[in-house]
C-alpha cells in the first residue's frame, strides 16, 4: 500500500534504489494520470473533497450487505433506501475515501527482475518506432 504523500519516484527509490524507475511502478499498475490515478497526499484530499461537495457529511448513497456468498460484500443501492430499512449510508466522504483506499493498493515488480524488464521494454519500444 502507498502511503500518504509517497509519490511514484519515493516507491521506486525505496524498491529499486533508482527513483527514474517510477515509470515501471506506473506501467505496471497501468497508471496514465499520475495526478488523478494515483492516491493524494491528505491536504490534496481534503481540498479535492472540499472542492468536489458542498457538504462532505452528505449522504453520497446507501449501502446493504450481501445476503448469499460472501456476506462481507457490500451493494450499493443508490441514492433511496426505501424497502431496503437496514441500509447504511455512505457520506460523500466516506464514499471518496474509499475510492483513495482502492489507489492505495499497487502492484510492484520484483526488484530482481527490474532489469529485465527495463532492457525488454527498450527493445520492444525501439522496435515499434516507424
Amino acid at each position: 500500500d502507498v502511503n500518504g504523500g509517497e509519490t511514484p519516484e519515493m516507491v521506486a527509490d525505496k524498491l529499486y534504489d533508482d527513483p527514474q524507475l517510477h515509470w515501471v511502478i506506473l506501467l505496471v499498475n497501468d497508471i496514465t494520470d499520475r495526478y488523478h490515478q494515483w492516491p493524494m497526499n491528505n491536504n490534496q484530499f481534503i481540498a479535492h473533497i472540499n472542492d468536489k461537495y458542498s457538504n462532505v457529511d452528505a449522504t453520497h448513497h446507501y449501502e446493504i450487505s450481501q445476503v448469499s456468498g460472501d456476506t462481507t460484500i457490500k451493494i450499493n443501492i443508490g441514492t433511496d433506501n426505501t424497502g431496503h430499512s437496514g441500509a447504511t449510508a455512505i457520506t460523500n466522504f466516506e464514499y471518496e475515501e474509499a475510492m483513495e483506499d482502492k489507489k492505495r493498493s499497487i502492484r510492484l515488480l520484483d526488484p530482481s527482475y527490474v532489469e529485465i524488464f527495463v532492457t525488454e521494454y527498450e527493445k520492444l519500444m525501439k522496435e515499434s518506432i516507424l
